[in-house]
Formats: C-alpha cells, sequence, structure tokens
C-alpha cells in the first residue's frame, strides 16, 4: 500500500506540473524569424562587405565523450541550425553565380548514414534548402570555393575560438576556419583586445575618451601589457583636445591598415538586433522564465533540513524537464549558508544546509532562450531576525530597480536605484560606517539582458520597448567580514526578469514569491514530492 501511495503521489506530482500550464501556443522558431534576422544584419552591413560565422565547435567531457552540442547563439539566431562544422556568409550587395544572384551561403556537413546511426540524424544540403537559405553547400566546398575575401572592403566576423580541435575530419571547423584565416592574411600573434582598442580610439569623439579610457582598465585588468603600448599611454595620458586624438586616430589608422577584417562592429550589430525581443522570442522566453518560477515554487514547498544543495538543483531540474526544457541555461548556483556569500557558486556539494538560507539562481532553457531567477529562502521555513532584515534590504532594493526600469530609462539608473536602498539599509544596521563600503558586500552590477545567453549581448543604452533584463541586487557578507559576526555567512540575491513595456516594466517571474512572508507561507504548503523517498543502495 505504501508503494501504491507513493507512485500516486508522484503521479499527482507530475500531472500537477502539466505542460499545458505553460504552453498553449507554438514555440519553435520559424524558418522567416531567421531570414528576417539575416535581412536586418544584412542592412546594417555597409557596402561592398561580408560578414562570416562560424557555429560553435564540439567541446570534450574528457577522452572520447563529448558534451551535447549547444549551438553558438549568434548562428543560431541568424539561421536555425543546429549542427557543428558549418560556416554562414553574408553579404551586403548581390553575388553571382550559374543560378543567379544570391545575398547568403551556408555550408553544411553531408549526410552519413553510419555517423547518424551512433550519433544522431543529420539535415544536410537538402534539409537546410528547406530552411530558406539563398545557398547551401557542403563544407568541403567550403575549402575550394572562389571567395576572394581581399576584394571586400570589410569582412566582418568574431574572433577565433581558443578550443576548436583538429579531428580526423578534413573539413571539420579546425580546417574551416584555417582556410579562412589563409584567406584573410589573419597574423598569428593577432591580439583582439589591442585591435579592438585601436579600432574605438581610431573612431573616437572627444565626448567619448572617458569611455573608451575606462574599456581600457577593463581590459588591462587581464592584461596589463596593454598599458605599455605607446599609443594607448598616450590616449589615457593626452587625449584630452582634438587635436592630440586626431593625431592619435591617425596613428592607430595605421597601425591597422594591412587588415581588412574587423573583429569589433559584428558583436556590435548583432547586440542591437539581439537586445530588442520580436513576438516569437517572447514566446520562449516567457516559458523559459514561467518553468524556471515554478521550479523555485516547488523547492519553496519541498526543502527539507536533511537534503543536501544537489538535491535542491535536482528538483529545479525535475520541474524544467516535466515542462520540456531540455537544459538549464547556465550552470545552476545552489549555495547556502556560506557558501551564498560565493557568487557563482556552482559545486552544489554542500551536505548540510539545515538552519541557513540557501541561495538558487537557476534558469531553465526552452528552445534555446534562458530565463536567470534567483530567490533565497530559509531550509528551517522561517527566516531570522538576521535573516529577514538584511533580506528586507534586497527586497526593497530590487523592488525600487524594478521601478526604475522604465522604457527610456538607462541601466544606470537601475543601478543607482537599487544600490542607493542596500546603502542606507547597511548603513542603518551598523554593517558599515561610511556609504561607500556597501560595495564591499554588494560587488556586482544589478541588471542584464537574457535571452540566447544568460548575459544576452546588448549596446546597454536606455531601455526599450520588447528588451528582456534582470534586476539582481543581493547582499554578501563572508565570515570574517568587518562587522557584527551575528551577520556573517548570509548571502541573499533576488533576481526577476523583467519586459520592458510601454506601459513600464512587467515581472515575467512573478510566480515565484519574492516577499519574505510570502515565502514562508508558501514553505509551510505540502508538496507532491513529500512522500518520494528511494531505498537504499546495496553496496555488498
Amino acid at each position: 500500500m505504501k508503494n501504491v501511495i507513493l507512485l500516486l503521489s508522484v503521479f499527482s506530482f507530475l500531472n500537477f506540473l502539466s505542460p499545458q500550464a505553460v504552453n498553449g501556443q507554438k514555440s519553435e522558431l520559424s524558418s522567416d524569424f531567421h531570414s528576417e534576422r539575416r535581412q536586418q544584419l544584412r542592412e546594417k552591413l555597409p557596402n561592398n562587405s561580408v560578414a562570416v560565422f562560424f557555429s560553435s565547435p564540439v567541446r570534450n567531457r574528457a577522452n572520447d565523450v563529448d558534451f551535447e552540442y549547444h549551438p553558438d547563439p549568434n548562428f543560431y539566431y541568424l539561421t536555425g541550425w543546429n549542427e557543428p562544422h558549418a560556416v554562414l556568409l553574408l553579404f551586403s550587395t548581390p553575388q553571382k553565380d550559374e543560378q543567379g544572384s544570391y545575398f547568403e551561403k551556408l555550408y553544411v556537413r553531408e549526410r552519413d548514414a553510419r555517423n547518424e546511426m551512433w550519433n544522431g540524424r543529420r539535415l544536410g544540403v537538402a534539409g537546410a534548402l528547406t530552411m530558406g537559405f539563398d545557398r547551401v553547400a557542403l563544407k568541403e566546398l567550403f575549402l575550394t570555393d572562389k571567395h576572394d575575401f581581399n576584394r571586400f572592403d570589410t569582412v566582418f566576423m568574431f574572433d577565433f575560438k581558443n578550443d576548436v580541435r583538429d579531428g580526423s575530419d578534413s573539413s571539420d571547423l579546425f580546417d574551416l576556419q584555417k582556410h579562412f584565416k589563409q584567406a584573410i592574411n589573419f597574423p598569428e600573434n593577432f591580439d583582439p583586445e589591442r585591435y579592438r582598442l585601436y579600432q574605438r580610439i581610431r573612431q573616437a569623439k572627444v565626448s567619448e575618451v572617458p569611455t573608451i579610457k575606462r574599456m581600457i582598465e577593463y581590459y588591462a585588468k587581464s592584461d596589463p601589457s596593454l598599458m605599455e603600448d605607446p599609443v594607448i599611454q598616450e590616449f589615457i595620458t593626452q587625449a584630452e583636445d582634438e587635436t592630440t586624438l586626431t593625431d592619435l586616430k591617425t596613428r592607430t589608422a595605421f597601425l591597422v591598415r594591412d587588415y581588412n577584417f574587423d573583429v569589433d562592429q559584428l558583436g556590435t550589430f548583432m547586440a542591437s538586433l539581439r537586445e530588442i525581443k520580436t513576438s516569437e522570442e517572447l514566446i520562449l522566453l516567457k516559458k523559459a522564465v514561467q518553468i524556471s518560477a515554478q521550479g523555485q515554487r516547488e523547492v519553496m514547498k519541498a526543502i527539507k533540513p536533511d537534503m543536501t544543495e544537489r538535491e535542491v538543483q535536482g528538483i529545479h531540474q525535475l520541474v524544467y524537464k516535466k515542462y520540456g526544457a531540455a537544459h538549464e541555461g547556465y550552470p545552476s548556483i545552489v549555495g547556502a549558508g556560506d557558501n551564498a556569500c560565493v557568487l557563482h557558486y556552482i559545486t552544489n556539494n554542500k551536505t548540510d544546509i539545515k538552519n541557513q538560507l540557501i541561495l538558487m539562481d537557476l534558469g531553465a532553457e526552452y528552445n534555446g532562450y534562458t530565463a536567470d531567477v534567483t530567490r533565497t529562502i530559509p531550509v528551517s521555513g522561517k527566516f531570522t531576525p538576521e535573516q529577514r532584515a538584511l533580506y528586507q534590504i534586497v527586497y526593497d532594493s530590487q523592488t525600487a530597480g524594478i521601478n526604475a526600469a522604465q522604457k527610456g530609462a538607462s541601466f544606470r539608473e537601475i543601478t543607482q536605484a537599487s544600490f542607493a536602498v542596500v546603502q542606507e539599509g547597511l548603513l542603518e544596521l551598523g554593517i558599515i560606517e561610511t556609504p561607500e563600503e556597501f560595495r564591499k558586500y554588494l560587488p556586482h552590477g544589478v541588471a542584464h539582458h537574457i535571452g540566447l545567453d544568460v548575459h544576452d549581448p546588448g549596446l546597454y543604452e536606455n531601455l526599450e520597448t520588447n528588451m528582456v533584463i534582470t534586476v539582481e541586487p543581493g547582499i554578501y557578507i563572508p565570515e570574517d567580514s568587518p562587522c557584527d559576526p551575528k551577520w556573517w555567512n548570509i548571502g541573499i540575491r533576488i533576481e526577476d526578469d523583467i519586459l520592458i513595456t510601454d506601459a513600464g516594466p512587467i515581472n515575467l517571474s512573478a510566480d515565484a514569491p519574492r516577499a519574505w512572508q510570502d515565502i514562508e507561507a508558501l514553505m509551510k504548503e505540502k508538496s507532491a514530492l513529500d512522500d518520494f523517498t528511494l531505498p537504499p543502495l546495496k553496496l555488498d
């Protein structure tokens, strides 16, 4: 009878999580969606230019085991193509062949019955032709087609990934990129950060000098040698007037004179497209967010003091997969106690979580689009006075940030609104003595775009309708912090996914309770997983 009750309980849970709760509209992106994105990008390309995109590499887990393939988000956005070893050429002006004129060409793998039996079906050229491309060819032909890239004024591209393996296939991604590098005379010692800074300096206005200086400081953190570059040094110290800046622009133009490729502007073009979501994208993104919110709700009901961080993560994943989300959009962060103070803690292996706050930063990926939702809850079901005091500050900070996320507002306004609340709250509690100290306990920004990437590209200018952003302030007080020990090992973050509309911000993840009172109330409710048990393992 106990087993029958267990099965009924699990079936009840699965029925409760019926996909009908979030489905209801066709969710797949159409071929028209991708072709329209290619057309939009083409309209941004200057005359006599070409944009070249390579698919993501197949990434290795260990030895002869690879990870499941995940397409490059930009490549997928433009093509809908979900297979490796592919190349897309997008031309600003029509090209000619024996069939007539065309603006784009996609190179793909051929069908292979034996390989497909082991590793899954391929679409091949015939399948790709049904997706609306002007021209499709086998990838081997990319090595022999006569694309004289030197005849273009500009070849737009992204910098090359450094984890591309040279396999036995003579036309795999490694060979495709090697051929392309030779065709554009790509320098072996090319420094993309230095090049990017040269390009910024070459195009700079006097009003943009402070922004570029901050960019230099950012890149120099990972590459201090940039500060030894004579042009960059002079820009930092002397680029205050039009005359000096003009001289520096001339010198940087000379330094990149031999290149007709550009690894800088394509990212800007793509960011300007991807930061505004279409109606088709919003369907997928809303589903991803709703699924993630349901995961948070179910954990609030199901969590028990004798669980582990990994079990909590597993509940989220069960909910995701029941709703049809194949993956998490990024490595899940499930940290209890001191682990909540590690911003990107992904080990999730603590076994004793009782009487602690647990921070859960997870996002379902639905048909490529990922949510990013964070909740922090007391494993015991009730916040302590110290936990509640800090939680309320973060809650008020996030509320201020969401309210600031109006169409036309800047990301800076969201940040300032959120920071001001944390600053004041920590001062009132005596955790900090001066306003500037709050950054010890809130060291990150509070908003970013989401979409095909959890940190989706964007220009980060003023908010526009149909942008989807996060608002995610937090407070993290690790052990040995310079404050009363009663605050130690408390880490709190609240993160929601916000749709920008003409009528104001809409919280897409509002189904997951934010207020501490609502969290405590939901944690008192029964979960269908309450009676879920597994037999002990037989290790004899």
